[in-house]
This record gives C-alpha cells, sequence and structure tokens, in this order.
C-alpha cells in the first residue's frame, strides 16, 4: 500500500465534488452542497485561486482530499493555515491517509514560516476528535465561530 499526496488540478474537480458530497452526507449537510464541477474548477483550481487543495491516493487511486487556504494572525504578525475541509473514504480511514494529509499541510505550514495551522470540527465528530488529539492539536473552547450567509449576508452587505 502506497499512500502519495499531490497538489489538485483541474482535472480533480469532478472527484473534489464527490468527496466533498460524502463528507456532507456524513455531516448529515448534504442539502446543503450547491456547488458543481465547475464551480470547483473555476474558485478552487484555477490559477490564482485563493485556496488550495491536495489530493491523496493510495496505489493511484484518490481516497481523500484537504481544501485550505493561507490565513493571517495579526497577534502574531505571520501567515497561518486554515483547513477548510478534510476527508478520507470511509474504506480508507486508519491507513494514515488523514496524517498523511495534515503532516503535508504542516510542512507547508513550517516551510512558508506560518504560526499556525488552524481547523474547526464539529462537536460530534468523536472520530475526528479524538484523531486530531491523537497528533496533539488542542481545541480553542474559548472561541465561537460566526457566519453570515445567504440572505442575512445579502441583507447586511445592503444595509438592512
Amino acid at each position: 500500500m502506497s499512500l502519495s499526496i499531490r497538489p489538485a488540478v483541474p482535472s480533480d474537480a469532478a472527484q473534489i465534488l464527490a468527496f466533498i458530497t460524502e463528507l456532507a452526507t456524513y455531516e448529515k449537510a448534504a442539502h446543503e452542497v450547491v456547488a458543481s464541477v465547475a464551480d470547483i474548477e473555476r474558485t478552487l483550481l484555477a490559477e490564482r485561486a485563493p485556496s488550495r487543495a491536495l489530493i491523496c491516493e493510495q496505489d493511484g487511486k484518490p481516497i481523500g482530499f484537504a481544501v485550505y487556504f493561507y490565513s493571517y494572525s495579526t497577534w502574531l504578525g505571520r501567515n497561518g493555515i486554515y483547513l477548510e475541509d478534510l476527508y478520507v473514504t470511509p474504506d480508507s480511514r486508519g491507513s494514515g491517509a488523514g496524517k498523511a494529509l495534515l503532516r503535508q499541510l504542516a510542512r507547508e505550514a513550517c516551510d512558508n514560516d506560518c504560526g499556525r495551522l488552524e481547523w474547526s470540527v464539529l462537536d460530534w465528530n468523536e472520530p475526528a476528535i479524538g484523531f486530531y488529539d491523537s497528533i496533539g492539536a488542542q481545541p480553542q473552547k474559548e472561541w465561537i465561530r460566526y457566519r453570515l450567509d445567504g440572505e442575512a449576508l445579502r441583507s447586511f452587505a445592503e444595509g438592512a
């Protein structure tokens, strides 16, 4: 069994969308996926896109992915990496693929003098929480994540 990680390319768009849909189904939110292959190509895999993706392959077959982007810490005065999504297919969990994807991101963070690598996890996702604890990651319990989207975002932007 050979794991490899590589940057995603435009021809990976359909596979990435399939992984996104599988992840959303696991998170009980498949109905929220509105992205298309064209959206993935245009916004994630285009040259100079602000976000990036990695594909993890086992013996040449895609088994997982990570989507991330660079953030900035005003307190540290340094960039960071924010991991938006990490997913490994159910039959490949336990193979080391998730750890390999995170390690690749940690290397990229270190190679680029980033001050941190951060992500969020659903509070009910015990397998993921256990995995993150096992690699030494620390939950940031003092922060509450907020979001504006859809009509609330549009309404606020328009001054309503």
